[in-house]
């Protein structure tokens, strides 16, 4: 995926995963009613520059193309090529699923 958006310092562009649709029952469940995933993949990393220019790119933690957990309500939704991304701070990421 080619994206247009570089997050910048020490944020991270991910896509979440998509969430279930069908309860265990059954039950196809419309999107108000869904709950927001907390599995995404890593998008982009920032330009890895902290407040004071100082370069930090080699401190990230996640790579490109990486699955991590996220906090549920953290960052901000953005809307790239009718994708819907999430951009956060390296410390809302949770931690990298294998």
């Amino acid at each position: 995926m080619a994206t247009s958006i570089t997050p910048l310092g020490r944020r991270v562009l991910v896509k979440r995963s998509n969430s279930e649709e069908k309860t265990a029952g059954g039950i196809f469940l419309p999107d108000t009613a869904k709950e927001k995933p907390q599995e995404a993949e890593v998008i982009a990393l920032g330009t890895g520059k902290d407040d004071e220019g100082k370069d930090v790119k080699d401190l990230f933690t996640v790579k490109k193309g990486d699955k991590v957990l996220i906090s549920k309500y953290g960052g901000t939704e953005v809307k790239v090529d009718g994708d819907d991304l999430l951009i956060i701070n390296e410390t809302d990421i949770l931690g990298i699923v294998k």
